[in-house]
Order: structure tokens, then sequence, then C-alpha cells
């Protein structure tokens, strides 16, 4: 196992044990942030997570929204707006939070640990950016 993938092992391990139910997303991103990762980029139809890290980049394949040729929904921000904020609230797990990115035509999103900012992005080009708040674990 490459020294990328343990530190960032370690990271979501620490995060899981640090991060509040509701508003838990800064203590992720602050936990990976302090373990080197720099980005994160998720391809949400593949579900698709790749950690760029101080040691190397790291791909983590999750189960696939959809297969084959499907249609893509409009970037809807209002849909996108209400995902982020029931997760934020605590009332979705992280497959339903990304479930709710794809209804709102969300095709890929970023998430800068440096800016702390995350951006969504929609087929057309269409994005949103969200910033998050500094936290201190």
């Amino acid at each position: 196992m490459s020294t990328a993938i343990t530190a960032l092992e370690a990271a979501l391990e620490r995060a899981a044990t640090v991060r509040p139910q509701v508003g838990g997303f800064p203590y992720l991103a602050e936990a990976l942030r302090q373990a080197g990762v720099t980005r994160c980029r998720m391809a949400v139809p593949s579900n698709a997570m790749l950690y760029l890290t101080d040691a190397g980049p790291v791909a983590v394949q999750g189960e696939p929204l959809v297969t084959g040729m499907v249609d893509v929904m409009p970037f809807d921000r209002e849909a996108l707006i209400a995902a982020l904020r029931a997760d934020q609230a605590g009332e979705t797990t992280f497959p339903e939070f990304v479930q709710g990115c794809w209804k709102a035509g969300v095709v890929r999103y970023d998430v800068d640990l440096s800016a702390r900012t995350c951006t969504y992005y929609g087929a057309d080009g269409d994005s949103y950016v969200e910033a998050y708040p500094a936290v201190e674990i």
C-alpha cells in the first residue's frame, strides 16, 4: 500500500471520530487537509473520487450511480442547494447527497481544501461555488 493511501485512510478514520452529525463536512475537509490532501474531485455519475495529496493522487471508486447511456438533467441550482442544506443538517447520508447532486444536474464537483471551497459543475458549464468554514480539530 502506498504512503498516499495510508495517509488518506488515516485521515478518513480520524475524520469519522471528530465529525459531528450536523455540519460535519468542514471537519472531514480539515482532517484531509492536515493529512496533505489538496483537492478532492468527484465524478458524480461514476461516483469516483480523486484525492490529490502531497504523497500522490489516490482514486476511490464507489458504486456508480448510472450505467449505460442516460440523459443528464439540466443544472438546477436550487435543487443543489437543497441537497447541500439537507446534508449539512445531517438529514442525508453521503450516498444520498451524491444522488441529490446528480438529480440536480451536477456531473462533477471539486473541493479546494486550501481555499475551503467546493465548486459544483453541470454538463453545460454551469457552476455553483460554496465556501465552508475553517474548523479546528
